[in-house]
């Protein structure tokens, strides 16, 4: 039965939840308002020292359970996802939240402001980074991806990955509900506030100092997508004859390279050996999806790309969407010849930052990636793989059916981008190039342990220190 105290503190509760929900709905899903991430959390942080802890737990979990309902229609309608896959989808953030919160409310309680301040961001990373080693989706939904648009922040990636932008996200809001909570000393305040503010400072410092930086050469790409028809042969035969339409069009715009979505193409197509030779004749690099049954006990989802004088470079995709490619995935990289340096990859490749690394370390400039998206995750699903470049140091170009075109730099910069989500759509812009060597790339996700060691020490302090005030 509810207490006195709680009852009172009941208004208050729902409002708190009500604006955390908010705060969620809109800072999180498909197209996220970023400042809005930061705020979510915080009225349930602020409740926390001043309810029971089930109270607490509860109104960060309905928070952002509430919250995360925004993905319902997308995750339901245009994906298809088993409702028990929806349900956990939803659920684990606003697990992960109710944990952070009643973290930080025992050490708050505990006399440990400090550490409360630290428990949301290292519990928070270390859940993510533990989920994305464990799902088949890899990164996905990872809530710094929705400071995609806020460019000095996501630099901070290029050293410690996308995990540093997710630690700032809880750091925000749990250091300024330690200072409004009456349990904080002063003294411990003042020290919270400080350490808060210099990092963030320092975040934004580096950001625009590395948005400074000289592109070394550029290079003139062309992208193009036609809507899917449908599945008759002689629309399938037509579709690709457009293609190839569109690929002289884009090379008399001044294109060297250009790019086409994932299995635009078979490897069977009469059309192949016509780009072979568009390729040859125009000294243009043409890089199209290919879907290869040439096999039918290994099928590969691939990126055939012809360059100028030479064989076909091909990539098989890695990482397939489970329940809806039966392809054989890909187990090798692939980097053209020549200068600049370019490496390939498709599509879900970029959840995963196995990708990012294999092609830091072979030193790519450049990735071609053709992809598909589902119409309304346009700009999440391209930018997801916008920030690999910014972490391991390359620019991309990626061309995606029911999603977005776009030409991005390897600070993040989206240089040029076009909607595909529901008509045809090409663009062809210059493209900045740089010769770029991230600590990231070189440490790999050593902030992510450093989190799960730092949330080790702080759970063995909520457990082994004694309690300040009632819980």
């Amino acid at each position: 039965m509810a207490s006195r105290s709680d009852r009172h503190m009941l208004p208050a509760g729902l409002a708190a939840t009500a604006l955390a929900a908010l705060g969620w709905w809109f800072g999180s899903g498909v197209q996220p308002c970023w400042w809005l991430t930061w705020l979510a959390p915080l009225p349930v942080l602020w409740l926390a020292p001043r309810v029971r802890a089930r109270w607490a737990a509860l109104a960060a979990f309905a928070a952002y359970t509430t919250g995360g309902l925004n993905l319902w229609g997308y995750l339901h309608g245009y994906i298809g996802l088993p409702v028990v896959a929806i349900i956990q989808a939803i659920g684990a953030p606003a697990l992960m939240l109710a944990l952070c919160v009643l973290l930080f409310r025992r050490l708050l309680l505990r006399g440990h402001a400090l550490a409360a301040a630290l428990a949301p961001p290292a519990m928070w990373v270390a859940l993510e980074y533990i989920n994305n080693l464990l799902s088949p989706h890899g990164t996905f939904f990872n809530i710094g991806y929705t400071q995609m648009d806020a460019l000095p922040i996501i630099q901070v990636a290029a050293v410690t990955g996308l995990w540093g932008v997710g630690f700032l996200l809880l750091l925000l809001p749990a250091a300024i509900a330690a200072q409004l909570a009456d349990k904080a000393p002063g003294r411990r305040r003042l020290t919270i506030a400080a350490g808060a503010a210099s990092l963030l400072a320092a975040t934004l410092a580096y950001g625009y100092w590395r948005l400074q930086a000289p592109a070394t050469a550029n290079l003139r790409i062309g992208l193009v997508s036609l809507q899917q028809p449908a599945r008759s042969r002689a629309d399938v035969q037509a579709r690709r004859a457009h293609y190839v339409e569109a690929v002289g069009r884009l090379a008399d715009a001044g294109a060297r390279i250009v790019l086409t979505p994932e299995t635009s193409f078979s490897d069977d197509d009469a059309n192949l050996p016509v780009l072979a030779q568009m390729a040859n004749r125009r000294e243009l690099t043409v890089g199209i999806g290919v879907e290869s049954r040439s096999n039918p006990r290994a099928e590969h989802n691939m990126l055939m790309v012809f360059q100028p004088g030479m064989s076909p470079a091909t990539y098989s995709k890695h990482h397939l969407l489970v329940g809806l490619e039966q392809y054989i995935p890909g187990d090798s990289y692939t980097m053209l010849e020549g200068t600049p340096r370019i490496g390939l990859a498709i599509c879900k490749d970029l959840d995963f930052h196995d990708i990012g690394h294999a092609y830091a370390a072979r030193r790519a400039q450049l990735l071609l990636v053709p992809a598909s998206d589902f119409t309304v995750d346009g700009w999440l699903h391209s930018r997801m793989a916008i920030m690999r470049g910014v972490e391991s140091g390359f620019a991309m170009a990626r061309a995606a059916h029911s999603g977005r075109l776009t030409l991005s730099d390897d600070r993040g910069r989206v240089l040029a981008e076009a909607s595909s989500e529901q008509h045809d759509a090409e663009l062809v812009g210059e493209l900045p190039l740089r010769e770029t060597r991230t600590l990231y790339a070189q440490w790999g996700d050593w902030f992510a342990w450093l989190d799960l060691a730092g949330l080790i020490a702080l759970l063995g302090l909520a457990v082994h220190t004694r309690r300040r005030g009632n819980e």
